[in-house]
């Protein structure tokens, strides 16, 4: 089954920061990154219970071939991912993200 996916709008922030860097560095890369990204939001779209819950009711996907990872929450039928995040970056900035008994706007519509 191939869940609803919804990506808030600080994770679009963070993308497109990175996409940026990453293109910065040799032009194509952040296409790549891109990519990769893509590929990621497929898997957890297709197998959201896959990874496990890191912090509250937060997972993390790793995003192939970069040093980032996807912070989602899954509550059926939704995926909805509030961070594209750097692992190396201090996981504070993320977690502020997570909103108490976090069902998600966007999972009202």
């Amino acid at each position: 089954m191939m869940y609803q996916l919804a990506i808030e709008p600080e994770a679009e922030d963070d993308l497109a920061e990175a996409y940026r860097w990453y293109e910065n560095q040799r032009p194509g890369l952040g296409d790549e990154f891109i990519a990769c990204v893509d590929a990621g939001l497929e898997r957890i779209r297709e197998t959201p219970e896959l990874h496990a819950v890191v912090y509250k009711n937060v997972r993390q996907a790793l995003i192939r071939r970069f040093p980032y990872v996807l912070c989602y929450v899954f509550e059926e039928p939704w995926v909805s991912v509030i961070a594209v995040f750097h692992g190396h970056r201090d996981p504070a900035i993320w977690k502020s993200r997570v909103r108490a008994g976090d069902s998600r706007r966007r999972h009202d519509n």
